[in-house]
């Protein structure tokens, strides 16, 4: 993992992932930003970064965003593991934020200390 490109899916209003590309970039890292909300990563990507995340998607869902309670999300919802990446692919302002990925392995900075695993 060590030396393995670090990219972040960043939302750069969020306080949250400010912090965590403070940190990245403290270590004298360059990431690949990922400014999600501009650039919404596919269904596929979403399927990668839960595996690297080891969580189903369900856990990349931001639950309390009135965009979550406009669509009816809960997090007892029955919906299949498609479902989900598909409802995070339309709307990618559900996503947790942020989520780095270096090697096979992320994280979701929340905290901003999380990076430090990876770093």
């Amino acid at each position: 993992m060590a030396g393995s490109p670090i990219t972040i899916y960043h939302n750069p209003r969020c306080s949250k992932s400010r912090a965590t590309l403070q940190r990245i970039e403290d270590r004298g890292l360059h990431p690949t930003i990922v400014e999600y909300l501009k650039t919404p990563p596919t269904v596929a990507e979403l399927d990668m970064l839960c595996t690297a995340l080891g969580v189903d998607p369900t856990e990349m869902v931001r639950f309390n965003e009135q965009e979550a309670k406009d669509l009816g999300l809960k997090k007892t919802d029955t919906r299949l593991r498609a479902d989900w990446l598909n409802l995070l692919a339309e709307y990618p302002r559900l996503i947790e934020r942020p989520i780095v990925l270096r090697g096979e392995k992320a994280v979701i900075g929340r905290p901003p200390e999380n990076v430090e695993a990876l770093l």
